[in-house]
């Protein structure tokens, strides 16, 4: 998780259960972990609902995107969730290349 942080535009990564609970995270500022879990599952449920009824497919990672800067949230498996936020002007190809590295290391810890 520290090692997200340490890339350019990247504030804070958090892992959460798929129902919401807190695993981990790492920050450069003051996060609600428990708000950012419980959010981030609900709207993982809706994208994931939607992907499949509506695009027939399976959700990947899902991104919002704000004045303040993104959110992107990934399945890392079926009951672990990773949101990473950045800043505004992140370059999001950069911020997608640190994810799929960090998932491919998270995936084989987490995949029961």
């Amino acid at each position: 998780m520290r090692s997200l942080i340490r890339h350019s535009g990247i504030s804070a990564s958090v892992l959460v259960s798929s129902d919401g609970l807190p695993i981990t995270s790492a920050s450069n500022k003051a996060i609600d972990e428990e708000l950012i879990g419980a959010m981030v599952a609900a709207m993982m449920a809706v994208g994931t609902r939607s992907s499949k009824e509506v695009l027939h497919g399976v959700l990947e990672y899902s991104i919002i995107h704000t004045d303040n800067g993104y959110m992107l949230l990934f399945q890392v498996t079926d009951s672990i969730l990773l949101v990473i936020t950045t800043n505004p002007n992140t370059k999001l190809g950069m911020v997608l290349l640190a994810a799929k590295h960090a998932l491919s290391k998270l995936v084989p810890q987490f995949d029961f």
